[in-house]
């Protein structure tokens, strides 16, 4: 009897990691949507196919390598462990529903393969309509086989790595991936960003002109896509189902989740609506998007009044981080640097408010860890692109429309015009 409750456990842990996997996978789609909302016409067919094949390429880069970085968990020859029932079993007699999770090595490498992925979708949308094909992708097998899995070996595998202290010795903390995954891919995007430079027209000597997107309706539905996977992408980071207190975090995680995102939603709207005078659809997508980032660092000890300030908190700031980064000529068509890199960094550092077991300082070093190696090695890797095969397509591609000069189709014939 006692050997069926464990195998129970065993079972219900297992299958809730998948479960939450997949809502992170569907979260691939929110991104593609998003970017191709908030893209032009001419380049929807571009950006699409970015997003597929990075998924991709995430997934066989972790397969091959970026799993054993990070966990040294098994690589692609040597495949996911085999299950040993009975270590399993004595494991669980050992801790009973109140112990450490107990899962499917599989379902791991599943969950953490679809948080990779979405690092690198952050990177996409912030280059997008400049960048080459080719070269965004050659990056992408770095980023996810190597630069991501070395800073989360850092920080969520628990053990020292490669001779380096682990940044939770520090008092640093990060429940799902605020710095982890957000602010990293916001560096990384950062990075590309600041070699490959700004779209033609979007700065002049007049000032910055809007370039709007082609298909808001697209770009609301891959902000719920993104909204909804969110559950998974926080619940799952609970990382146990099996007994009541693991049950009650999950559910207050959900809670969270969602309350942040409907509080930075309607602070963004509001800012927008103060200082732009009408409201702006993009600010308030955003504004959802940054409260999800903000409560990311830690959804499980805020109560519910506190995680909407906290998403509210991110709302306010990612419309002002948007302005500074356009004063600043740094163009970004989507806004991923302003919400997955500034509200990732407000992630961590409200932390400590509702974490008593976490120091600002942790925190803070665990963000200069994080931010210095992923856009430092970014920055490498993008220059030895750039001085191989380039970053940037001509200026009549980019007139033209990338979909056109990289993907060989013509999706809309009537935007060809440059509009």
């Amino acid at each position: 009897m006692e050997n069926q409750i464990f195998e129970l456990q065993y079972a219900m842990d297992t299958f809730y990691f998948l479960v939450c996997g997949a809502l992170v996978m569907w979260m691939a789609a929110g991104f593609a949507m998003l970017e191709a909302g908030l893209v032009r016409s001419k380049n929807t067919t571009e950006i699409l196919t970015k997003n597929v094949a990075l998924y991709a390429i995430a997934c066989i880069m972790y397969l091959v390598c970026g799993y054993e970085l990070m966990y040294g968990g098994g690589i692609f020859l040597g495949g996911i462990e085999e299950i040993d029932v009975e270590q399993v079993l004595a494991d669980s007699a050992e801790e009973g529903f109140n112990g450490g999770a107990v899962y499917s090595g599989a379902s791991d490498f599943f969950f953490q393969v679809v948080f990779v992925a979405t690092a690198m979708s952050i990177v996409s949308g912030a280059v997008a309509e400049r960048m080459k094909l080719w070269a965004f992708l050659a990056f992408a097998v770095v980023m996810t086989g190597v630069i991501y899995p070395m800073e989360g070996a850092w920080t969520w595998n628990g053990d020292d790595v490669f001779g380096m202290y682990n940044l939770g010795d520090l008092g640093f903390s990060d429940f799902a991936g605020s710095g982890i995954v957000h602010m990293a891919g916001a560096a990384a995007a950062l990075a590309g960003v600041l070699l490959l430079g700004a779209r033609k027209g979007k700065y002049t000597a007049n000032g910055v002109n809007a370039i709007p997107g082609a298909n808001l309706p697209m770009a609301t539905l891959g902000t719920f896509i993104l909204w909804m996977g969110w559950f998974g992408f926080n619940g799952g980071s609970v990382l146990k189902l099996g007994d009541i207190s693991s049950a009650h975090s999950v559910a207050m995680v959900f809670l969270n989740t969602n309350a942040a995102a409907a509080g930075g939603a309607i602070a963004a709207l509001i800012t927008a609506r103060l200082l732009f005078g009408k409201a702006d659809l993009t600010m308030l997508l955003n504004g959802a998007l940054a409260g999800l980032v903000a409560i990311t660092a830690e959804p499980s000890t805020p109560t519910a009044l506190q995680a909407t300030l906290f998403g509210a908190f991110g709302g306010v700031l990612v419309v002002f981080a948007i302005i500074t980064l356009d004063k600043l000529r740094i163009d970004d068509p989507v806004g991923a640097i302003s919400v997955h890199g500034v509200c990732g960094l407000l992630g961590l550092l409200l932390v400590p408010i509702t974490n008593g077991d976490v120091s600002l300082s942790g925190q803070l070093i665990g963000a200069a860890t994080i931010f210095g190696w992923v856009f430092g090695t970014s920055l490498i890797v993008w220059s030895i692109i750039k001085a191989v095969i380039g970053l940037r397509v001509t200026e009549e591609e980019e007139y033209e429309g990338v979909d056109i000069a990289e993907c060989g189709m013509e999706a809309y014939p009537e935007f060809t015009s440059g509009k």
